[in-house]
């Protein structure tokens, strides 16, 4: 079948230049170009057929570190038996054709390129053999081995996921909230129509003077913090001395249709800092602003420093958000006129169903978060695995309309948070340059949502005084990565550096996690402490309830 496959390509592509009309004298294809990539492809494939037919007398495979590491193929069918081995070299044959062919193409965009690069990605990534019960080896062992009730058991799997308009990930009923995940105690001491303010009990005999206060992402739950203890941020922030607050945002319902960016601002985080210094009678928080909750703070200090009131933040530390949406990744080639079109064709209620967004960044990491699946549970038949990181994942949160519509426009399309003065919130105009408040800013290597790159770019938008530090992985297990588990590494470089390229030059590696090196950087900015008493413990309040509240846990 694929051989045939590719004898059909060959023979259409020589058809068509064949029957091609002459070029205009201004057009950008290249002729030449194109017959150069089709005797690329024939050449490649000669080779193929004749390390199938011939392979004593055939030059080996050549195959890049990418498809090496490869685990849909590390079976050793795919290498030990020639029909397997033969399709595996095919597909990587045709992918890696197809995407030299998007990199040649003339006369389009950057961002047509990169669209067209996605797509084409995506499309590779679906044909996959590994997809497919007649091309996997695994499966074909499987069907015999259990007379097809694996194709049964995967059948059931996917008719419930469709059901339910998600696909599954993890096992299901193994973890919930407030008993093995989001267990760090603490007590709602706030709660407004937009969050849920929690206050951790501290366990420590002093704490630092200045508490942290956290915004999440309202994308997701906030409990991306709060796993497994051994992995739990809070948690361990709270041991460090801190006097944790974190804000659990309301998942947008038909209430919330008229909830804007500047409610995020105003009755979010200004709101929650100023009741953060009033519980505890402080002048100053620190704050985190996890991805598009970091966006936001960054607007949120501009805002406080443009009404004369930046002294309300001590500091300020993102994870892996963006200002400036130049480079914004993957993300990007959702972000067009038709695209928001679309999206705005899905918020009829007000808001937007938070399946849509799931859908949207499984789409991103196609590979490990769609097809994956669709092998190991849908052909294979196999149970789900409990992983509650898994968990948290398909625990969607709904979005605003009106929120989401204009943060996809203004900041992804029009990029107008990089410019001072073309967004103001609350009458106040936003201009980054006017932030001189000590900022951390974390990104992660392999960050496909918030691209190192991009993260970067803070740099040149804020004027006080930066610390930024690349983690290794990615937009999740960059940040979630505990000291105690020994994983990955971080980079630091005191040195100034214009470029992201020119810190990496200089930059020292650190095995581990980069938390100790965050909590370094808040007690040499404010040590001062006091005793674990008083206000820092968080009272009880029978109508609020105890942490992780009421919001987290709605559905």
């Amino acid at each position: 079948m694929l051989g045939r496959a590719q004898q059909m390509m060959m023979e259409q592509g020589l058809d068509l230049v064949a029957k091609a009309p002459p070029l205009p004298a201004a057009s950008p294809l290249d002729p030449a170009a194109a017959m150069r990539a089709g005797a690329d492809f024939w050449a490649d494939t000669m080779a193929l057929w004749q390390r199938f037919l011939d392979p004593a007398k055939a030059a080996p495979f050549e195959e890049t570190p990418e498809q090496a590491r490869d685990k849909r193929f590390k079976a050793p069918q795919w290498r030990e038996q020639p029909v397997f081995d033969f399709i595996r070299q095919s597909y990587f044959t045709l992918s890696r054709h197809l995407l030299k062919g998007v990199e040649t193409i003339e006369g389009v965009t950057p961002k047509q390129r990169e669209q067209l690069r996605f797509v084409t990605q995506g499309f590779i990534d679906a044909m996959s053999p590994s997809n497919f019960p007649a091309t996997n080896p695994l499966v074909l062992e499987r069907t015999i081995e259990t007379k097809g009730e694996n194709l049964l058991k995967g059948l059931a799997h996917m008719l419930k996921d469709l059901g339910r308009g998600q696909m599954t990930q993890t096992a299901e009923g193994v973890f919930e909230v407030g008993r093995n995940i989001a267990t760090t105690p603490g007590k709602v001491v706030k709660r407004t129509p937009l969050y849920e303010l929690i206050q951790y009990s501290p366990t420590t005999e002093t704490v630092f003077e200045t508490p942290l206060v956290i915004f999440p992402p309202w994308i997701n739950r906030f409990y991306i913090l709060d796993l497994s203890p051994e992995k739990s941020f809070i948690r361990w922030a709270v041991e460090q001395g801190l006097t944790v607050f974190v804000v659990s945002w309301k998942s947008a319902d038909a209430s919330m249709a008229d909830v804007v960016w500047d409610d995020y601002v105003e009755r979010g985080q200004i709101d929650a800092i100023d009741t953060v210094r009033e519980l505890l009678g402080v002048e100053a928080v620190h704050a985190i602003g996890y991805c598009v909750a970091g966006t936001t703070l960054a607007a949120t200090l501009a805002v406080l420093a443009a009404r004369g009131q930046a002294g309300k933040v001590r500091s300020a530390t993102f994870f892996t958000a963006q200002v400036d949406f130049s480079e914004a990744g993957d993300l990007n080639v959702f972000v067009d006129d038709e695209q928001l079109a679309l999206i705005q064709s899905l918020t009829t209620e007000g808001f937007l169903d938070g399946r849509y967004m799931a859908a949207t960044f499984n789409l991103l990491r196609g590979r490990d978060l769609i097809w994956n699946y669709v092998t190991s549970n849908y052909l294979l038949g196999e149970d789900y695995v409990p992983f509650d990181l898994l968990h948290w994942n398909s625990d969607v949160t709904n979005l605003p309309a009106k929120w989401h519509a204009s943060y996809l426009s203004d900041l992804y399309r029009d990029n107008l948070l990089a410019q001072a003065g073309a967004l103001s919130i609350g009458g106040t105009a936003v201009d980054l340059s006017k932030v001189m408040v000590p900022a951390y800013i974390q990104a992660g290597r392999e960050d496909h949502i918030a691209p190192a790159r991009s993260v970067w770019k803070m740099t040149s938008h804020f004027a006080g005084p930066m610390r930024f530090v690349l983690a290794g992985s990615g937009h999740i297990a960059g940040v979630v990565n505990p000291p105690a588990a020994g994983k990955y590494q971080y980079w630091t470089n005191d040195e100034p550096a214009a470029t992201l390229d020119e810190f990496v030059a200089g930059a020292t590696e650190t095995k581990g996690s980069w938390w100790p090196d965050w909590i370094g950087w808040i007690d040499a900015l404010d040590g001062a402490r006091v005793p674990a008493k008083g206000a820092r413990i968080p009272k009880h309040n029978q109508e609020l309830g105890d942490a992780p509240g009421s919001y987290a846990r709605a559905r």
